[in-house]
């Protein structure tokens, strides 16, 4: 019974991890790391919460596919025209970001990875990493996708596990830790816009809560399995709260290696990557400088391939739902919309970069506060498409009361960092 129930979790495993992949990139190896290398524990509660009330809204999108049988994005469509492209108008005002900032960071680590410094511009690194990702994508689809992120995503939770322990049994390099600081959430306070960002993408984006939808339906199609809601759930609860939990030990490595000293983690892409790195071997020996690239670069890798298949993959949806003919069972008009969009991502992804240049931090704080601001809008629409699921398929209480938690805490403080933008 044992064998036959490993059999059936590994048939369903896949949607949970590239999650966790995408969770894992951006929002920790960059936004967790400063805020530990900044703040030391002071935005400990911010990760955390965001992680908590957040975690309905994510949940969601796998609870819709498996009982629905059909994505989030079909939902908003059937909510209302006008939900489906307010939809559509979020995803083509935050694709070009979110995947700039990601494929920033992801450049920079392949960067040093193949110690590229000298040899060709990080400009030309990030074009060769582009096209690399889209050729993946075009050609393998969702098995390249499901398969490549199995693999980096335990050897990077190995390495950070193993970082974590070593980091912690030496110490922090200077104390003591603040683990609250009011000032912070004073919308004058420099601070703030930092904090809006940090947990814009923490774990990630609210609206990336389709991605996981769009992927559950792909995983059943690609296994053959017909999985039930129980198992749809386990499975994205493992990446999830896998995810969760690395959180905080990114900050850690951050508030035990450079708060309180006076090591500054770099603005450039290529250059923050090669600090990143030295956090890891500093704590865990200059033996591990390879290992440790190699890990950071393929679960950065892995982020940016499950973005550009996200974007492509919620779009394409988007225009087969609004298109007149709605071609929705024409597998060969869907791939071509695929094919389209995910140029036009790279592309314009590709243009964004050259604006900012060497501008990393701002960047990704741009990508993430957007994220932040439109999360509670997504959120409430999941939240009201799983109430209208069959009574025994609908959330239970507590997640009903996480629900409302999370959609106070999103609306407050994108209204409150909105004040602060323009009052």
């Amino acid at each position: 019974m044992k064998a036959q129930s490993l059999r059936i979790f590994f048939k369903t495993l896949g949607p949970g991890l590239l999650f966790a992949s995408t969770a894992i990139g951006v929002s920790h190896l960059v936004q967790s790391t400063r805020a530990g290398a900044d703040y030391g524990f002071a935005l400990l509660w911010a990760v955390m919460l965001a992680n908590v009330l957040k975690f309905p809204f994510f949940e969601y999108g796998s609870r819709y596919a498996a009982s629905a049988q059909q994505s989030l994005i079909d939902g908003y469509r059937d909510l209302g025209k006008g939900m489906l492209l307010l939809y559509g108008l979020i995803t083509l005002g935050t694709m070009f970001f979110v995947t700039a900032a990601v494929g920033a960071v992801t450049a920079g680590f392949l960067h040093q990875l193949f110690g590229l410094e000298g040899i060709i511009s990080i400009k030309v690194t990030t074009y060769l990493l582009f096209a690399t990702c889209m050729l993946i994508l075009l050609i393998g689809h969702y098995k390249a996708l499901d398969r490549l992120i199995k693999i980096v995503g335990s050897v990077l939770l190995a390495t950070t596990l193993l970082a974590f322990f070593s980091t912690l049994g030496r110490g922090p390099a200077a104390d003591p830790f603040q683990w609250f600081d009011a000032s912070i959430l004073q919308i004058s306070n420099p601070s703030f816009p930092f904090l809006i960002a940090l947990m814009g993408w923490m774990p990630t984006a609210v609206d990336l809560s389709a991605w996981n939808s769009l992927w559950t339906l792909a995983r059943r199609k690609e296994s053959g399995y017909q999985s039930s809601l129980k198992e749809v759930l386990r499975e994205f609860n493992i990446g999830y709260w896998i995810s969760a939990l690395l959180a905080p030990c990114f900050m850690l490595l951050g508030a035990y290696l450079i708060f309180g000293t006076d090591k500054v983690l770099a603005q450039g892409s290529a250059a923050f990557a090669g600090d990143i790195i030295n956090l890891y071997t500093e704590s865990i020996g200059d033996w591990s400088r390879w290992v440790i690239s190699a890990a950071a670069f393929s679960i950065m890798f892995g982020t940016c391939i499950a973005v550009f298949d996200g974007y492509a993959r919620s779009a394409q949806r988007v225009w087969q739902l609004v298109s007149p003919q709605n071609s929705k069972g024409e597998e060969s008009s869907g791939i071509r919309t695929f094919q389209i969009v995910l140029i036009v991502v790279g592309l314009g992804a590709l243009l964004v970069i050259n604006q900012f240049g060497n501008s990393l931090r701002s960047l990704v704080d741009l990508a993430t506060a957007i994220s932040f601001l439109v999360a509670p809008i997504i959120a409430f629409a999941n939240y009201k498409l799983v109430m209208g699921l069959k009574p025994e398929d609908r959330p239970g209480i507590t997640m009903r009361w996480l629900s409302r938690l999370g959609l106070v805490f999103l609306s407050g403080f994108s209204l409150v960092y909105l004040y602060a933008l323009f009052f």
